[in-house]
């Protein structure tokens, strides 16, 4: 509720959509992840994506109220090329798709580590313990785990028949989300196309933005088609939607700082 009356009185006193820059795009970005991790506890429902959200918000609105964008926090008054709305309804749309995105995109990292870790011995027993419980990863396969004993006590080969379930719920999760975050991303694009034109009188340009919004764009084209092959579900597609979660935060971020 804080993030969202920041919002709404930042709007109301700037007289325009708080969009502008980088730390409002953040201080948005970070509300779009909040929505996204409550959605669970409306549903009254304890689940993996809740767990997995909470350390991007965290981070995210750790980010934003740093130090490091001091000369962002004041609203300043927009250029005539930016006071449309088209504003609103682009880059909107574009972090709400990114928000949607890298939600997806951590599910399918999670559901790469709960694969692999075993093959992995980068780390000692205690501290992979401990990284795990960090990021929260373990208390998703303890749900999981409690869960699968009441329903399946005398099933033979536990461990792995749970571990089945988890990733099979966490690939089912990502895939939706990214649906989800991929048309948002469409419906961005098309809309900033259009206030191009408007502002500029050109549809595409290929800038910096745009040619990486369209990177973007083709990975999870690629992880949604890769979906329609049985054989490459599951593990295949988590790593390209992890993949897909790189690029967003070169797409968004990186761009930002350069341009």
């Amino acid at each position: 509720f804080s993030i969202t009356g920041f919002l709404v009185s930042r709007w109301i006193s700037s007289g325009h959509f708080p969009l502008s820059n980088l730390y409002e795009s953040l201080i948005f970005l970070s509300w779009a992840l909040y929505i996204l991790h409550t959605i669970p506890k409306i549903q009254n429902s304890k689940n993996d994506l809740s767990a997995i959200t909470t350390p991007s918000t965290i981070l995210t609105q750790g980010f934003a109220t740093s130090g490091l964008l001091t000369e962002m926090h004041q609203s300043t008054i927009l250029v005539p090329a930016l006071q449309s709305q088209w504003l609103m309804m682009h880059v909107s749309m574009m972090l709400l798709s990114y928000a949607t995105l890298l939600c997806g995109s951590l599910l399918s990292a999670a559901l790469l580590i709960i694969q692999f870790r075993k093959n992995f011995n980068f780390f000692s027993k205690k501290k992979k313990k401990k990284l795990l419980k960090t990021f929260l990863f373990s208390e998703i396969e303890y749900f999981y785990a409690k869960r699968s004993a009441l329903k399946n006590t005398s099933f033979p080969s536990f461990p792995n028949y749970y571990k089945y379930q988890l990733t099979e719920r966490l690939d089912s999760w990502s895939y939706r989300v990214i649906s989800l975050g991929f048309t948002l991303l469409t419906i961005g694009i098309l809309c900033g196309a259009v206030w191009a034109n408007e502002a500029w009188g050109s549809y595409w340009n290929w800038d910096p933005k745009e040619t990486w919004a369209f990177i973007t764009w083709t990975i999870f084209a690629i992880y949604l088609h890769s979906r329609t092959n049985p054989n490459w579900k599951g593990t295949n597609s988590a790593f390209v939607a992890s993949i897909g979660f790189l690029i967003i935060w070169v797409c968004y971020f990186g761009i930002n700082l350069l341009g």
